[in-house]
């Protein structure tokens, strides 16, 4: 990310980390990268939420901690019609948002915050919806909230009602989601009338369990606990994202204390933690998959035989023994097997280089040479895709294509990657955000997405009539047949190579307490406590 952010380096020096009056708790996270900014609306990074949406927003509806099942949060009640195209929401009363250094509020939360927050990503001629050069409003686009939206009207100051042009059964999960989080009106036209609009997404305020006081680019963000959550206050302090980008950094400051929990460990140092008596370390089936996307709109790779000849050139089983020592399991589908209508019967592409290289030259491809993407920050679904890019280069150097591997700074990765005349396969991967299908299947894969989180830039209209279809079936078994018959066709034309599903692994201080840990590989502390 190009912009700084304002608050002085040495008010955030590391030494304050651990430090603090005697009576202060301060909890230091060691996250594996920097946000691309602070208002979540405008991206789709893990990374990003974890810095902004968690600790600093909330949303109408919130995810129970350790489930995908969402409940009500800034909407203490809603009803729904029986048509299922009329969602109205009772606002919880007393909100408080963020008094901060910079921002001051004169009123609690209300209706106009919510019309804000959503309107400004639905609407082209929204004051606020072109506030960032280049905003794309990337996942309510991807999720098709503009085309599914007719109305979200202000009933009065506590109520809300969203009116859609068609049902959508994972419509009040999406609300739980970070893009959906509700952010200052107030705020917003104070930094309009001052000519400052672009500090929203720098200098952030917000009605969650912590405030933002400051972020040192690349380095540290610093929080402080939120008195008046509506959740309840924290029982942390201050809480400090210690901004790490290697591993074994990071194992090295959980080690010595200078932070409590990491996330994405080497999968060599796993066995290690685990003997450690001074850490915790716990595992559970991550929802996500890691994939090599094609750009299906440039030769050859807009040619599905072509794709699935060099998916057969790439051995999955080396990844996840190089990359997770075991501990994630080849993908075959594009959603995970521990999600709903995950289809065991579909059939993966055996690693068969003498069968790649027949099939490559039979479509005619002969001396390609071309560019795969390796992010240069660890994910789940991905500790290090350096390592994977390289075997999957010596794969696909053995059926003679030349493989150059390329990297940017994380942001610019995903912003890059977007573009539809992009020139490689991209590796990237998914963590699932409010665990129905439709949230790998549409958002990945569908036409509404291409430009977008659809890397594969991608758009088949059998697969897309499908998932479009299942969005608006409320009956989940019917659902299940959609999806199930949708990554059918997903295998045989094959946008991605998939590679892996992973556990996820969190390693932490034994005095920490209240961690809960999140199936859509979010990494939330207002739980969380220091033992004394």
């Amino acid at each position: 990310m190009k912009t700084k952010f304002a608050l002085a380096a040495a008010a955030l020096a590391a030494a304050t980390f651990l430090s603090g009056a005697a009576s202060a708790k301060t909890f230091v996270y060691c996250s594996e990268g920097s946000p691309e900014g602070f208002d979540p609306g405008m991206y789709t990074a893990g990374t990003t939420f974890d810095a902004s949406a968690h600790p600093i927003y909330s949303r109408l509806m919130e995810f129970k901690p350790g489930t995908t099942e969402a409940e009500a949060g800034l909407a203490e009640s809603y009803e729904v019609n029986a048509e299922g195209t009329e969602y109205t929401f009772k606002l919880r009363s007393g909100v408080k948002f963020h008094t901060t250094e910079f921002f001051t509020p004169s009123r609690d939360l209300n209706a106009d915050d919510v019309l804000f927050s959503l309107d400004r990503q639905l609407k082209a001629d929204h004051p606020w919806n072109q506030y960032v050069a280049g905003t794309s409003w990337e996942y309510a686009a991807g999720m098709g909230f503009p085309e599914l939206i007719k109305s979200i009207e202000k009933v009065d100051d506590m109520t809300v009602k969203i009116t859609l042009n068609k049902p959508e059964a994972p419509f009040l999960a999406n609300l739980a989601m970070p893009f959906a989080s509700i952010v200052s009106k107030e705020y917003a036209d104070k930094l309009e009338a001052e000519g400052k609009k672009e500090q929203l997404n720098q200098m952030p305020v917000g009605t969650g369990p912590f405030s933002f006081v400051g972020y040192q680019q690349d380095a540290v963000i610093r929080y402080k606990k939120n008195a008046d959550y509506w959740g309840g206050a924290p029982k942390i302090d201050d809480l400090v994202f210690a901004i790490t980008t290697d591993a074994a950094v990071r194992y090295q400051k959980l080690k010595a204390g200078e932070c409590h929990l990491m996330p994405f460990p080497n999968a060599a140092d796993v066995e290690t933690m685990k003997s450690d008596p001074a850490l915790t370390v716990m595992e559970q089936e991550g929802l996500n998959v890691a994939y090599l996307a094609y750009n299906t709109t440039q030769a050859p790779f807009d040619k599905p035989e072509v794709r699935k000849a060099l998916n057969k050139a790439i051995n999955k089983e080396a990844i996840v023994d190089a990359v997770f020592q075991g501990m994630a399991t080849p993908a075959k589908n594009p959603i995970p097997p521990t999600m709903w209508s995950y289809n065991q019967s579909t059939q993966d592409d055996a690693y068969d280089l003498e069968a790649a290289k027949a099939e490559l030259e039979a479509a005619g491809v002969t001396g390609l040479s071309m560019k795969v993407w390796a992010m240069p920050v660890s994910r789940p679904y991905m500790l290090n895709a350096r390592r994977a890019a390289e075997i999957i280069q010596d794969d696909f150097s053995k059926i003679g294509v030349t493989v150059e591997i390329v990297s940017y700074e994380w942001a610019e990765y995903l912003d890059r990657s977007k573009a539809k005349d992009r020139d490689g396969a991209v590796m990237l991967g998914w963590t699932g955000d409010n665990g129905d299908p439709d949230n790998f299947l549409d958002t990945l894969l569908g036409c509404s997405a291409v430009g977008g989180n659809n890397r594969a830039q991608w758009c088949n209209e059998e697969f897309d009539a499908l998932v479009k279809k299942a969005k608006v079936t409320s009956d989940q078994a019917e659902r299940t047949k959609l999806y199930e018959e949708a990554q059918l066709v997903f295998k045989r034309e094959a946008p991605w190579a998939t590679i892996d599903h992973s556990l996820s692994i969190v390693p932490m201080r034994k005095e920490v307490t209240g961690f809960v840990q999140s199936p859509l590989g979010d990494f939330t502390f207002e739980n969380v406590d220091i033992a004394e």
